[in-house]
């Protein structure tokens, strides 16, 4: 009886996310569903593997994508990317060369600081149930300026000028957590901390991302990227 019922609750979600997935694509156009060269993972585990052995190609500078100009007819009638990476604006941090991906190949949203707001968690709902990525990754890195920033405003109790203080303020909450641990290094702790967070609200955040990581269509994790290394760690 139970069999059943999980298997009713199971077909009820898969009819409300190929529902969804069909009205979300209509103001956006078919041409969203068009297929690239690159073949589709078989699950999330897969795709987050594609995504360890592409960093681990490019930190032995042994890449497999280095003729970007390849696909780029088949790319034009549509993108079908296998995963979305949450990434911070820095200029040294470069996704598809991070992870050894094809143009195509990831539904990057980057922001100062890779924290989700309602617009990028938007984009991530669309990422996964219309283009049908299968990994979520927020991606942080060493260095970051705007976790740096995030620091001395709770250090010094004051907002930087301008519009900063949007950044600042959805960085805090991974600072004042990593705090509490009085960590070594609390820019290293801290950063981590942001992007396992930051994760945390791509799995539960609802109706859409919770749904899919709930069934296993998705999978949303952290990592944190070296710059003078090239490795991301995997948290």
């Amino acid at each position: 009886m139970c069999d059943q019922c999980d298997r009713g609750t199971l077909s009820r979600r898969g009819l409300l996310m190929g529902g969804l997935a069909l009205s979300l694509a209509v103001p956006f156009g078919g041409r969203a569903f068009a297929q690239t060269t690159t073949t589709a993972p078989a699950s999330a585990d897969e795709a987050i593997q594609r995504l360890i052995d592409g960093n681990a190609r490019y930190v032995a500078n042994t890449p497999n994508n280095a003729d970007h100009s390849v696909g780029r007819n088949t790319r034009a009638a549509g993108q079908s990317p296998f995963a979305a990476i949450v990434a911070c604006s820095d200029s040294r941090v470069v996704p598809e060369l991070i992870f050894d991906q094809a143009p195509g190949d990831l539904f990057v949203v980057r922001v100062a600081g890779n924290f989700l707001n309602e617009d990028g968690i938007a984009s991530l709902e669309f990422a996964a149930a219309v283009l049908g990525v299968q990994a979520v990754m927020v991606l942080g890195h060493t260095s970051c300026g705007a976790i740096r920033a995030t620091i001395d405003s709770i250090r010094d109790n004051e907002l930087p000028p301008g519009h900063l203080p949007s950044l600042v303020n959805a960085i805090r909450p991974a600072v004042y957590n990593s705090m509490q641990q009085n960590p070594d290094d609390l820019l290293a702790a801290a950063t981590a901390e942001n992007a396992v967070y930051n994760a945390r609200i791509a799995a539960e955040t609802g109706p859409i991302l919770s749904d899919m990581n709930g069934s296993g269509a998705l999978k949303s994790i952290a990592g944190v990227y070296d710059i003078a290394t090239g490795k991301v760690e995997f948290l």
